[in-house]
């Protein structure tokens, strides 16, 4: 009787999977009720992005805090400003999973550099909020619109922007996402966070980035920020590359 090889590769693989499944360690916090983990890019490696699996961790540092100086440290509103979407976590890792995977989006960590060096959101990058505060023609602003795929424009004819104008007053073209300095059309689509409700450095950001143009419906405010990242349990990121699930904070700002 001649073996039947199909059978056996088939029950190999069979078995191959089962050791798998029971060799794999349980995951009993998960992202979301679909979503277990994800892998994102930083600086070129791939991090995995998930929950603490170890319920009885707690925060220790500075996010424990119940009360900060009012101002500066003030609750920020939900809707930071009119067109601008606020997103949670869930929205976030929709966002890590299309665009950031598919190259139009990217998540902007707004705070100062003493801030973002204790730890952020793997996959984002650090533009602090006053690189988007400062004037126009200001080398820190032109660096920060081209770091999210602004296009700066010059020596624009009138007739092109009377009638750039005239399309976007009636939505043709995408002409609203045109100024006579800077071209969105192509800008990224942009999710920004800084430490906390309490924090007012990622709306002074979008703030600054509707004041030059940046067309709102690109933008989305995440409130929570880190304080509530780390909160549940979430995988953050040292700028020079060690990760951890909460790190402990002790400088204040």
């Amino acid at each position: 009787m001649k073996p039947n090889w199909r059978t056996f590769v088939t029950g190999l693989i069979c078995a191959v999977a089962v050791l798998l499944v029971v060799s794999a360690p349980a995951v009993d916090v998960i992202l979301s009720e679909q979503l277990a983990y994800i892998d994102i890019m930083h600086d070129g490696e791939k991090v995995r992005v998930q929950r603490i699996q170890d319920q009885g961790t707690s925060l220790s540092g500075d996010f424990t805090k119940p009360s900060r100086e009012c101002p500066p440290f003030c609750p920020q509103p939900g809707k930071v400003a009119p067109g601008v979407e606020s997103v949670g976590e869930v929205e976030v890792f929709d966002f890590m999973r299309k665009q950031m995977r598919n190259g139009t989006g990217i998540i902007v960590d707004a705070r100062t550099p003493s801030w973002h060096k204790n730890g952020t959101i793997p996959g984002s990058i650090n533009i602090p909020f006053t690189q988007f505060d400062a004037a126009p023609g200001d080398l820190e602003l032109i660096e920060a619109l081209e770091a999210l795929g602004s296009i700066q424009r010059d020596n624009i004819s009138p007739v092109v922007r009377f009638f750039e104008k005239m399309f976007a007053t009636v939505g043709l073209f995408d002409a609203h996402m045109k100024t006579d300095e800077w071209d969105f059309t192509r800008a990224k689509h942009v999710v920004l966070l800084c430490n906390g409700p309490w924090c007012g450095q990622s709306p002074r950001a979008i703030r600054g980035l509707l004041k030059n143009g940046y067309p709102a419906e690109k933008i989305r405010y995440y409130r929570g920020g880190m304080q509530m990242w780390q909160i549940l349990g979430l995988t953050t990121i040292k700028p020079h590359g060690d990760t951890e699930s909460v790190p402990e904070i002790t400088s204040a700002s």
